[in-house]
């Protein structure tokens, strides 16, 4: 496969659509030196996409976070996303609108001068761990930790903030395993690098409290569909000591859906009932 600068279709830029290898930006772009950018990564499925207007209004509340404002209203942007998928004739994608401070008149840390520019790109994509949905991903523990939120917009889904996912996955990877969990500032559970994490105890559900990280979309489906079922959920703080005592693991993003996990360094888990039950439903639910 060729790499992602060089394919075939379309992706809309500021406005309007352009060959996917003439999108491209300049060298002295804000966003690429001091990470003033924000993004959205999405699902279609059967030609919609799922929770897409969630999406949009995240991407625009991430940036507002970390101090800029999309001049694109949420219906645009919406409509934005629906004319690429149409261009590249795709029902079942991968979908990543994103934005950011581009080359202007400041090129030092202010940039308050700089164009704010728009992008929405679609492609197609498989499981993202791949056989993990079937036998469980096996996770590494990052040597980082999920910072305080009066250190960075933790709730912004912002570029700056997955530079230590990148590291930890590759760190993962060279062991042999397909992610990576985080702690927190604190020591507690957090996340891995692109996903949530939920636990299962004596048919009760443990999942960490999104208080210094995204609590992402997937992530408030998943608790949504588990309360439906009249299963508890505890959205708490978790000591990493306590996934000795629990007995099934899964994953859940937008690009990970729900993955079963079978081992987070030394602790073990099954793939079990619930997990399969929520993994199986969340897959239908997606294409309703």
């Amino acid at each position: 496969m060729s790499g992602y600068d060089d394919r075939d279709g379309q992706i809309w830029m500021d406005g309007k659509l352009v060959n996917w290898r003439d999108a491209n930006v300049h060298i002295l772009t804000h966003g690429l030196h001091y990470a003033s950018s924000v993004f959205e990564g999405e699902r279609a499925y059967s030609g919609k996409i799922f929770k897409s207007r969630e999406h949009s209004e995240r991407l625009k509340a991430s940036a507002n976070m970390i101090d800029f404002e999309i001049p694109w209203t949420v219906d645009e942007i919406e409509a934005a996303k629906k004319q690429v998928l149409e261009a590249n004739g795709q029902t079942d994608a991968y979908v990543r609108a994103m934005a950011w401070r581009g080359a202007g008149e400041d090129m030092g840390v202010a940039s308050a001068r700089n164009p704010v520019r728009l992008a929405v790109a679609t492609w197609e994509w498989g499981a993202y761990y791949g056989d993990a949905k079937l036998k469980g991903a096996k996770l590494d523990i990052s040597k980082w930790k999920r910072p305080s939120p009066d250190t960075i917009p933790v709730h912004a889904k912002a570029a700056g903030l997955y530079m230590i996912c990148t590291t930890s996955k590759h760190a993962a990877e060279a062991k042999g395993c397909s992610d990576a969990l985080f702690m927190d500032y604190r020591g507690y559970v957090a996340e891995a690098t692109g996903a949530n994490i939920f636990f299962v105890k004596d048919g009760e559900v443990h999942t960490p409290k999104a208080d210094c990280f995204l609590n992402g979309i997937t992530r408030q489906t998943v608790i949504s569909m588990l309360k439906d079922r009249k299963i508890k959920v505890h959205e708490r703080h978790m000591d990493p000591a306590e996934m000795e005592e629990m007995q099934q693991c899964w994953l859940t993003g937008t690009a990970a859906e729900v993955t079963p996990v079978g081992q987070i360094g030394d602790y073990n888990f099954e793939v079990g009932a619930l997990t399969r039950d929520i993994s199986d439903s969340y897959e239908k639910l997606v294409r309703e």
